[in-house]
């Protein structure tokens, strides 16, 4: 009996190599050149694709520097006491981020990013003695910017009702917004779908909807 020859299907990216690698954000297989190349850029992966999450194994594996141009606010300093004295806010921010991402199903670690910058301006403003606010005008990332903002209303509410711990002083909410924003950029990739901050946040926080917020679990290096 004459064997049947099965003609491979080619990449319908490039139409030049064979598809050999199913792409879950596709529905279809693609050629490994192309998975890698458009991952996060041209392709709104999943979070559990598995070529994506071995890339971000391999990526957190060999961390790279953020260049010195790509750093946000970088003439802003501020001594690591602080990270640690305000870890509750800190793991309160990441904690408002995966919430609302669970909503957001759309959300990127960009528009994390753009949210932060712009919430952080507007901390900076106020330290000038001239409050300016100016959120983002996409409707994905004002929202973000807005359950941040009454987060941090809130702590500071928290905090003043309970004398026992330090006043929270609008210089320390500007430092610890410009540490969760470096923290994030070190922790993502730059590719411009990319949730790879997103998948390390989620994983600081259990699943539960009903997680009480007193316990922090951003782990600081």
């Amino acid at each position: 009996m004459a064997r049947t020859r099965v003609e491979k299907k080619i990449c319908p990216i490039c139409n030049k190599r064979r598809a050999e690698r199913y792409c879950p954000a596709l529905g279809e297989k693609i050629c490994a050149i192309d998975c890698g190349t458009g991952r996060e850029v041209t392709i709104d992966c999943p979070s559990d694709c598995p070529y994506l999450v071995a890339a971000h194994r391999w990526e957190q594996d060999h961390p790279k520097p953020l260049a010195e141009s790509e750093v946000p606010f970088p003439d802003v300093s501020f001594s690591s006491d602080l990270i640690h004295t305000r870890q509750n806010m800190l793991s309160g921010l990441g904690y408002t981020v995966v919430l609302y991402a669970a909503e957001q199903r759309s959300l990127t670690d960009s528009d994390v990013f753009t949210a932060l910058q712009a919430l952080a301006e507007t901390r900076r403003t106020l330290l000038s003695g001239i409050y300016y606010e100016k959120p983002p005008e996409i409707p994905v990332t004002a929202g973000l910017y807005a359950k941040l903002a009454q987060f941090i209303e809130e702590e500071k509410k928290h905090v003043a009702e309970h004398p026992e711990f330090p006043a929270l002083k609008d210089t320390e909410i500007f430092h610890v917004l410009v540490f969760f924003l470096r923290f994030g950029r070190l922790r993502s990739n730059g590719r411009p779908k990319t949730r790879a901050f997103l998948t390390f946040l989620r994983s600081q926080f259990p699943a539960e909807a009903g997680v009480a917020m007193e316990e922090p679990r951003i782990i600081i290096p």
